[in-house]
Order: C-alpha cells, then sequence, then structure tokens
C-alpha cells in the first residue's frame, strides 16, 4: 500500500477548510439580513399607534433605517482600512454584544407622547434611541463580512457579490414571511422575543467568521491578489451615477409603499410587499447567472414606467388586485434596471465597501427625498411622478435605436404634442364643461400615448425622460377627478378637496376614499340655505344616523357625545341644542380644512365655537373622565385605511370605560378592502358588550348619499333602544374561530381575505 501523498492530504484539507468557510459566512449574512428586515417591521409596528396609524411612520422608519445603512456601510469601510485582521474582529464583536445588552426591543423611556408638530423628527429621535445601536450593528454585517470573506483566501474571495444575493434572500424571506407567518401567528412580544434569540446565534456565527478569519493560512494568497491588484480605482462620474442608481429605487420604494398603504391598511403586510420585491431585485441582479437577463429588463424597464403613467392617470383603487399588483409589478421592473446598471458596473473586490457606501448613501438620499423633503415641499404627492421620470435617466447612456428612421422627428413631435395639448386646456373651442366631463379619459389617453412613444423611441434616455415628463405634466393638467382639484398636505397624508362640476359638492378625499361632502347647491342651481344636511356616510337614515337617533330617543335627554375623527366636520350638523359633542381629531390640517368655510360649512353653521382635542386618540380620548359620555363614535380613517391601534381590545376597553351607564360606542367599518366588523364583534365581546351590525346600500350614491357598514356596541340589549328590534340591525356573536385583536396581535391579511371570500359570495 502506498501512503497518501503529502500535498494531496493537503488539498484535502484545504478544501474541508473552504467549504467550512462558505457555510459559516454564508448562515451568518442571512441570518443577519434575516434579523435586520425583520426588525423593521417588527418595531414599526410597535410605534405605529403612538401616531395614528399613519402610513408616514413607516415613511419615515424607512428614511431612518437606509440612514443608518449608511452610517453601519461607513463604520465597516473604515474598520476594513486596517490592516491587521484582529483588531476589526474584536471592535465589531464587541459591538454587537453591546447592543445586544440594549435587547428585548422596546420604545424607550420619554416616547410615550409624541409632540404637536415635528413629528418626523420626534420619529427619528424615537428610532434612534430605541433600536439605533442594535440595528447599526447589524447593518454593518453584509460589506464587513463580505471583506472578511476577501482576506480569508477562499477561491471565491475575488468576487464575494454572491453573498450579498445570499443577504438578500434572507431579507426578501424575512419580509415575505411576517405578514404571512409571524403576524398572524405569533404576538407581538413573542415576536421580540424571537428575535432577539436570533441576534444571540448571529453573534456566535460572526464570531466562528472571526476565527476562521483570524485563522487562515499565511501568507494569504488572496489578500495579496485582492490588495495589490491593478485594479483602477472607480471614476467620480461612475460613483455619482452609482448613487443615482440607488437613489430612484429608493426614493420609488417609498412613494410606492405610500400609495398603496394609505387606502388599505398602514400595517406591515403592505409595508413588506415593496420592500420584498425591492430586495428580490438585489437578489436577482447579483447572482452570477441572472434569471432574467438584463437586456431584457431594459427593453421593459419603458413600459412599466408608461404602466405607471397609466394607472394615475386613471386611477384603478377601486380595485384591490389592480392597486397593489399593477403599481408594484412595474416597479419590480424599473428597480430591476437600476439595480441591474448597478451590479453591470460593479467594480472589483478591492473597493466592494466603498461601493456599499455609495449605494447606501443613494438609498438615503433617495429615502430622505421620498420620506422627509417631499411632505413639506409639495402638497400633492408629487415624488412619485418626479421619481419616475428620474428612472428614465438611469438607463445607459448609449443604446440601439429601433426605428432610426422616426429618431430626427422625435423632438419636433414632443414639442408640437405638448403644445396642442396644453393649448387645448384654455382653447374656447369647447365649452369648459367638456373638459371636466372628460377628464379621465384625456389623462388616460395621454398614458397610452406615453406607452407608443417609449416603444417607438426606446431610443436615448433623454427621450424617453421627455416623454415621461410630458405625460406627467398632462396628467397633472387633467386630473382624473371630475370638478376642480385643491390639496392640503400634511404628515398623516394628502387630502383633496373637490369642486364637482357646477360646484354643486364639495367632496373631501383622501386617497381615493371619501371622508365626506357638502351640497352647496340644490338640483335647480340654488343656493343652499341653513343648516347643511349630513350626507354620504352620515345621513339621518344611515347606519350612524340611525345609532344618533335610536341612542337620543332611549336616553329622552341632551346626549354627551365624543366622536373621533372630525373629517369634514359633517357630525357637528348631528347634534341637537343642549347636547355636549367634543371631537378628537389627530391632524390639524383636517381641522383647519373643515373649518374653513371655502371648504364646508358644517362647523361654522353647527359647532362654530368647536375645539377639537389634537393627538392621538388612543392617547388623549384615554385622559377623558371615566363614565361619563351616552354615546362614543370612532370614525377615524386614513383614506380607506384604518388605525389598527383604535380596534383592539384594550381600545374597546378604553371606550367602555368612559361610557355612561347606558351608553353605547357605534364604529363605523365601512372599508372596501378589509373586512371589519367581525373584528369590532370579537373586541366587544372580549369586554363583555353586545353587538349589532348594519350594512345597507343606500342606493343614492349619485346624491353622495352612500352605503354604510356600522357596529353599535352596548352593554344590555335596552342601551341601543330600537336599534335592538330593527329589522336593518342584526345582533351578532363573535366568531369562536376568528382572534381577537389586541394590542400585542392584529391580522390584516385575514381581514383582506374575509373581504375577497365575501364579494365572491
Amino acid at each position: 500500500m502506498t501512503a497518501p501523498k503529502p500535498f494531496a492530504a493537503t488539498d484535502q484539507l484545504s478544501a474541508s477548510r473552504n467549504r467550512l468557510v462558505l457555510a459559516v459566512y454564508t448562515a451568518a449574512i442571512f441570518v443577519s439580513a434575516l434579523l435586520l428586515f425583520s426588525v423593521q417591521p417588527l418595531f414599526t409596528k410597535m410605534v405605529l399607534p403612538r401616531l395614528g396609524g399613519s402610513p408616514a411612520v413607516w415613511s419615515v422608519a424607512m428614511v431612518f433605517f437606509q440612514s443608518l445603512l449608511l452610517g453601519g456601510y461607513s463604520y465597516a469601510h473604515f474598520l476594513m482600512q486596517i490592516r491587521n485582521r484582529v483588531i476589526p474582529v474584536a471592535v465589531h464583536l464587541t459591538l454587537l454584544v453591546v447592543a445586544l445588552l440594549m435587547l428585548p426591543l422596546s420604545i424607550a423611556n420619554g416616547f410615550g407622547e409624541p409632540p404637536t408638530s415635528g413629528y418626523a423628527l420626534w420619529l427619528l429621535a424615537l428610532f434612534a434611541v430605541s433600536i439605533g445601536l442594535p440595528f447599526f450593528a447589524l447593518a454593518a454585517n453584509n460589506p464587513l463580512l463580505q471583506a472578511w470573506f476577501v482576506r480569508t483566501g477562499h477561491p471565491a474571495g475575488p468576487d464575494p457579490y454572491f453573498l450579498y444575493a445570499s443577504s438578500n434572500i434572507g431579507s426578501f424571506l424575512a419580509l415575505l414571511s411576517y405578514p404571512v407567518l409571524l403576524e398572524p401567528v405569533f404576538t407581538l412580544r413573542t415576536q421580540n422575543l424571537i428575535w432577539t434569540g436570533g441576534y444571540g446565534l448571529l453573534i456566535l456565527l460572526i464570531a466562528g467568521c472571526g476565527a476562521l478569519l483570524v485563522r487562515s493560512p499565511a501568507p494569504a494568497v488572496s489578500d495579496a491578489q485582492t490588495e495589490e491588484t491593478d485594479a483602477p480605482s472607480p471614476p467620480w462620474i461612475l460613483r455619482t451615477r452609482w448613487i443615482l442608481l440607488a437613489a430612484v429605487p429608493s426614493g420609488l420604494l417609498i412613494a410606492v409603499t405610500a400609495h398603496i398603504s394609505t387606502d388599505v391598511a398602514a400595517a406591515p403586510l403592505l409595508w413588506v410587499l415593496p420592500l420584498s420585491l425591492y430586495l428580490l431585485t438585489w437578489v436577482l441582479v447579483f447572482q452570477s447567472r441572472p434569471l432574467l437577463p438584463h437586456k431584457w429588463v431594459l427593453l421593459a424597464q419603458p413600459l412599466a414606467i408608461a404602466g405607471v403613467v397609466i394607472l394615475l392617470a386613471v386611477g384603478g383603487e377601486q380595485n384591490l388586485l389592480l392597486t397593489l399588483g399593477g403599481h408594484q409589478l412595474c416597479f419590480f421592473v424599473i428597480a430591476m434596471a437600476c439595480h441591474g446598471e448597478l451590479a453591470r458596473t460593479r467594480p472589483a473586490a478591492k473597493y466592494l465597501t466603498g461601493f456599499y457606501v455609495a449605494l447606501s448613501f443613494g438609498g438615503m438620499a433617495g429615502g430622505l427625498f421620498a420620506g422627509l423633503i417631499a411632505p413639506y415641499v409639495f402638497s400633492w404627492i408629487a415624488e412619485y411622478p418626479i421619481l419616475l421620470a428620474l428612472a428614465a435617466l438611469c438607463r445607459p447612456a448609449h443604446g440601439d435605436e429601433r426605428l432610426p428612421r422616426w429618431s430626427r422627428w422625435y423632438w419636433p413631435f414632443l414639442a408640437v404634442l405638448a403644445a396642442t395639448l396644453i393649448g387645448f386646456s384654455y382653447s374656447t373651442g369647447k365649452p369648459s364643461w367638456w373638459l371636466e366631463d372628460h377628464r379621465a379619459w384625456v389623462a388616460g389617453a395621454v398614458g397610452v400615448l406615453a406607452a407608443l412613444l417609449a416603444l417607438a423611441f426606446n431610443a436615448t434616455r433623454w427621450k424617453i425622460f421627455a416623454t415621461v415628463v410630458v405625460a406627467l405634466v398632462l396628467i397633472r393638467l387633467y386630473p382624473a377627478d371630475e370638478g376642480r382639484v385643491e390639496t392640503v398636505r400634511s404628515f398623516f397624508g394628502v387630502h383633496k378637496i373637490v369642486v364637482t362640476p357646477h360646484g354643486q359638492y364639495h367632496v373631501l378625499m383622501h386617497g381615493t376614499t371619501i371622508h365626506g361632502a357638502e351640497r352647496f347647491l340644490n338640483n335647480d342651481g340654488t343656493p343652499v340655505t341653513g343648516r347643511p344636511e349630513p350626507i354620504t356616510y352620515y345621513h339621518r337614515d344611515g347606519g350612524i344616523g340611525q345609532a344618533i337617533a335610536a341612542i337620543r330617543e332611549r336616553k329622552g335627554a341632551p346626549l354627551r357625545v365624543a366622536v373621533i375623527g372630525v373629517g369634514s366636520g359633517t357630525l357637528a350638523c348631528a347634534s341637537e341644542a343642549g347636547e355636549t359633542w367634543k371631537f378628537f381629531e389627530i391632524d390639524q390640517t383636517m381641522v383647519d380644512t373643515a373649518r374653513d368655510p371655502k371648504y364646508f360649512t358644517y362647523i361654522q353653521n353647527c359647532q362654530p365655537d368647536l375645539k377639537p382635542v389634537i393627538g392621538d386618540a388612543r392617547l388623549t380620548f384615554a385622559k377623558e373622565p371615566d363614565g361619563v359620555y351616552d354615546l362614543i363614535i370612532v370614525d377615524a380613517y386614513s383614506s380607506d385605511a384604518i388605525p389598527v391601534h383604535l380596534a383592539t381590545e384594550e381600545a374597546m376597553k378604553i371606550y367602555q370605560d368612559k361610557l355612561a351607564p347606558q351608553g353605547a360606542v357605534v364604529m363605523h367599518v365601512s372599508n372596501r378592502h378589509l373586512e371589519l366588523a367581525s373584528v369590532i364583534v370579537g373586541i366587544a365581546d372580549a369586554n363583555d358588550l353586545k353587538s349589532w351590525v348594519y350594512s345597507e346600500d343606500s342606493g343614492r350614491d349619485d346624491e353622495y348619499i352612500f352605503a354604510t357598514s356600522v357596529v353599535v356596541s352596548a352593554r344590555e340589549e335596552a342601551d341601543v333602544g330600537k336599534l335592538a328590534s330593527s329589522d336593518q340591525w342584526a345582533e351578532t356573536e363573535a366568531n369562536e374561530n376568528q382572534r381577537v385583536w389586541t394590542d400585542d396581535y392584529s391580522n390584516v391579511l385575514g381581514a383582506v381575505w374575509r373581504r375577497l371570500r365575501d364579494g365572491e359570495q
């Protein structure tokens, strides 16, 4: 028998070591990404009740996370300038252990109640103090571990970007599993404990990575090859382009998330869908063999941009699948094109950490623009179309024209088109009512035209950019809303005041949801005089109107009423002489709009001395004295979204405590996308309250009198008066198979599923 050759045994040991290095580093990067991106929806959901469940909380959170990613990547870049292998390992492990002492996650002391203004800065401070250090430590792991991997001498070290795909797979799975698995199954406390355990496991894995790095054989051939490479430093023009390519998808991520979550719910389900797609693009483009060839994505990008133009022009928010699917599919293609360009132009491994710093700086810049700057600069959601136009500039500088013979006619054609259509808005050839009655058609035609032009002139990025700009300007000139539109924007969203054709109605909208309306002209064109009539969801024959009348009749004396949510001020005119009505509202701009007689006159005519309590109702209403109110009306909405924290067992306990001995709680649950009646019945039952459900279509939408869904809850049947015997109200038992929503648990996905299921029946 011959003994094995020494170098063969050495090769076998080396191969075994390389497999171990790859396994440990991949596992550490995967777990780090899993924790990094699961903490975002987890902690933001903990913070959400402090600010009324506003979708803007997630936008500000994204700005914070992106900013801290830049900090973590810069820290990793600085640490890897140290030639010694032991020092970076020791420093980073010390940071991780110190951060572990701040767990489990919790909101820091001193942030119990938000201020009356400056919400964004307050939120950033809350995030920084509460989870800043653990998130910073996690943010540094991806570039740091990749740089360590290069120095281990592993054969794959010269091109470690495949580990970035592994990182984003972990991020993608974390986000996807949160609304589907973690949120519906585990309470927030349990999720927090699981996350803390994962953080401890990660420290052990990174310690293993550090040990493998320190014990790497010397001389480290890969180190020498990497550090002494002749690869030139990336020029500043390329670094600037990296920042743009990272900034546009990052800003679009926030804009798309705000757009869709405004009309459904401010909940992790709708936050993680766009973010999951965003991360999936990183996974796909940094694979050694991308599943989608980059040139295919570049061909599809103009169509995706045109698709968003069409969606913005004609709306479509009445259809949940169109809202969620259309915008996100187009966003996915646009992000793939941008990130594909980043992957195509990535530098040698020697410049890896600097590359990641540029990416994170771009991500932070895009997030700052969409999440913090735009809401204060624009009175409407201008950041979405602006970023959409900039996406065209993310294409490669040079491209082959599909139809070269048309190219020379492009600029003259575009100039004539723009002048014709813009001039048409001031034309006297058509009466003004024609434009007002056909705005959606004009806007839709502009979107289709943008798609055709993008296809026909798919040559240079500047031509596509110019086409998109013209299309978006025309959409702004010809909005889909019929009538004159004014917008008011605050931290809590954009409110539109639509004056219908001929000025008959003034309509308050948030997103695509009507929050109230007032009739200013009668059908014969004469002005409405006297006390305004409550309409929309609040007319006297609807669920809320019937509930108010029944409680008033049952008491036989003036009511004491608390209303959560001002809207257009409609309910101010549901009061009667001698009654006390107190309103609670989180958004001061909403109060200012309802008070302004050029918009609405409910408050001016019915309760001119109205002074709403400003702040989140869970905090402000809890300070009210117990046993006072005969009726509590909860009507707080952000577009069609619901502030989840106002629909939990603990919230209902607060309402119950404030009720007079025979009082009742009215919850307005009309919603296009979520079935909420069973949720309210469940939280009422958990507080030993009985519930009656009203859901009926008025059939008078043309008069701005809408179908409503309302739940009334009270201690005894006698407390709701004649509602208990009405055929329109059904006493409803809690579903034993449906888990009760609490401050620690909610399941928006289940509410969406029930609405879809009920719609098919």
